[in-house]
């Protein structure tokens, strides 16, 4: 901004002095883009706010109180879960994968999810270890066949809208490092 006025300044031959500069770059950015007009077009122009049609809130805003606990809008941008469109996918996926398993199979498959070790499952069920870790290979298999072989890439997979928000902070981050 101060570096636009002193050059119109000089296209135009006046003399100013760096306080003249400074005072008209300050008053400047207090008026902001969209301090003036009436546009309705711009979702942050004043017409468009003026008519109700759309408002500015503040990523400091409170969003919703629990349990003597407040969150505010940047609280819930900010969460590392998951998108919950991909859960629910997921969900149901995983759901019809497991229609098409045996008994035993979905039983090893309790038994991992539950966290038991392959020797622990193999105990539960009286069968060998090795037996155990061939059902796994197995399970392992008919996933890569029922799910696609992309679904170990997409199961780490950011979401998308946490990607822009991500490479936000990083900018942010960057700009502040060279800063300093």
């Amino acid at each position: 901004m101060a570096a636009k006025l002193l050059d119109n300044a000089e296209k135009a031959n006046k003399t100013v002095t760096p306080g003249n500069i400074a005072f008209y770059t300050i008053l400047h950015m207090r008026s902001g883009r969209r301090s003036y007009g009436a546009s309705t077009g711009d979702a942050l122009g004043v017409g468009a706010q003026l008519n109700g049609k759309s408002r500015t809130t503040s990523f400091d805003e409170p969003v919703h109180e629990e349990e003597g606990e407040e969150f505010t809008v940047n609280d819930v941008f900010s969460l590392d879960d998951e998108d919950p469109g991909q859960k629910a996918a997921r969900k149901m996926d995983w759901e019809a994968f497991l229609t098409g398993l045996t008994d035993r199979e979905k039983s090893v498959v309790e038994g991992l999810l539950a966290g038991r070790t392959g020797s622990e499952i193999a105990r539960m069920f009286g069968l060998d270890r090795s037996t155990i870790q061939y059902f796994k290979n197995r399970l392992a298999g008919k996933i890569l066949e029922f799910m696609g072989p992309d679904i170990l890439v997409e199961i780490r997979r950011m979401p998308g809208w946490k990607n822009s928000l991500n490479a936000m902070r990083e900018r942010l981050a960057c700009k502040n490092q060279r800063r300093n």
